[in-house]
């Protein structure tokens, strides 16, 4: 997959402060057509991120709720086409710019945008538009930063040993910016761009103020079940609007907090029907969950089928069942077990649990 550069515009970020809390400034160092870059360093620095950035898989609904790929599209009101959007404008200039002077200035235009998001770092952008010729005659725009490295030197000779290295780039840590996006080779989408940048940073949503991003799989899932216990809640208490307030918000405060417990509400068909809802819609579903210090790790379709959830006096059980069981490195003499019949083991914890109950009401 090779990109023909076009034309690269080159900045420098300084800031004064951490996070750009202080003065911020920009400085153009050079914009160069395709030929002039072909020649210079920046093509040993930049001519490899290209093609990693168009491979670099995203999600429209990302399984995680903070991941540092992300789809983004233009915002539109109803009735209104692409270029109502000013983001959409500013980056549909520079894919259009007919000379080096039109493309420096719109770059320009795009660095200072940028500074005015409200944590900004100091770096180098490089604003580049690229042709990928076999797919394409429109062309791509890039935009890559790269973050100053700290405490960087260059060893010297015995007597000063190092020198330090002031505003040191690394392209491991290249943040990025493509658009249009190509979720496939030969497919060019030209309503959503794709962002790269660390997880839990948001320095590319700050700066783009008009694009906006689908939700991640666990909001969605929790906007299901809010609807779900809404419909609930209404059936159960029809004609009592108190309790029907009071109860949606205390399922509000417990989907929202970040350790959540068993609410014990639902009988389990009742859960089984609401997940299957939602395993339709998403088969891969995840569910986690911790019963006391260990962690289980399944898929919600396995809820009443393969994972079941049982409660013995104030004790709670989970029991999974599958055709084969495997262990991870290191032996231990678990796997020389015989494991004895489910009726046997059910009878065994019913003792121990009513055994270590008694001892605390003693102890």
């Amino acid at each position: 997959m090779k990109f023909d550069v076009e034309f690269i515009s080159f900045f420098v970020v300084q800031t004064d402060g951490e996070e750009g809390q202080g003065g911020k400034r920009s400085k153009h160092y050079v914009t160069m057509d395709g030929y002039d870059y072909a020649e210079s360093e920046l093509s040993a620095f930049l001519d490899g991120e290209f093609a990693k950035t168009a491979k670099r898989k995203a999600e429209r609904n990302p399984k995680a709720e903070q991941v540092p790929t992300k789809i983004g599209m233009f915002m539109t009101e109803p009735g209104y086409d692409l270029d109502s959007n000013p983001n959409y404008n500013l980056f549909a200039r520079l894919r259009t710019a007919s000379t080096l002077d039109q493309f420096m200035g719109h770059a320009d235009e795009l660095v200072t945008t940028y500074m005015d998001a409200s944590a900004v770092r100091g770096g180098a952008m490089f604003i580049v538009r690229a042709k990928l010729n076999q797919y394409f005659d429109e062309p791509f725009l890039f935009v890559f930063k790269c973050d100053f490295e700290q405490k960087i030197a260059r060893i010297t000779d015995e007597r000063s040993l190092l020198n330090k290295v002031e505003m040191a780039i690394n392209a491991k840590n290249l943040k990025s910016i493509m658009y249009p996006h190509m979720p496939e080779p030969g497919m060019m989408e030209v309503r959503e761009l794709k962002i790269h940048q660390s997880s839990h940073a948001n320095y590319f949503e700050d700066f783009l103020k008009y694009v906006e991003y689908e939700k991640s799989v666990p909001e969605l899932m929790n906007e299901q079940v809010l609807g779900f216990v809404q419909q609930y809640v209404e059936q159960v208490y029809e004609d009592q609007p108190e309790v029907i307030e009071r109860e949606l918000e205390e399922m509000d405060l417990w989907a929202h907090s970040d350790k959540r417990e068993l609410q014990e509400k639902w009988e389990p068909q009742q859960v089984v029907e609401a997940a299957s809802i939602m395993v339709e819609q998403k088969p891969d579903l995840e569910l986690k969950l911790k019963l006391g210090h260990m962690a289980i790790k399944a898929l919600l379709a396995d809820f009443g089928d393969r994972l079941h959830i049982a409660k013995q006096g104030e004790r709670y059980v989970v029991v999974m069942e599958g055709d084969w069981l495997q262990f991870e490195r290191g032996i231990s003499p678990i796997e020389l077990l015989a494991p004895e019949p489910l009726d046997v083991l059910v009878e065994r914890l019913k003792r121990k649990i009513m055994e270590e109950e008694r001892e605390e009401v003693f102890s």
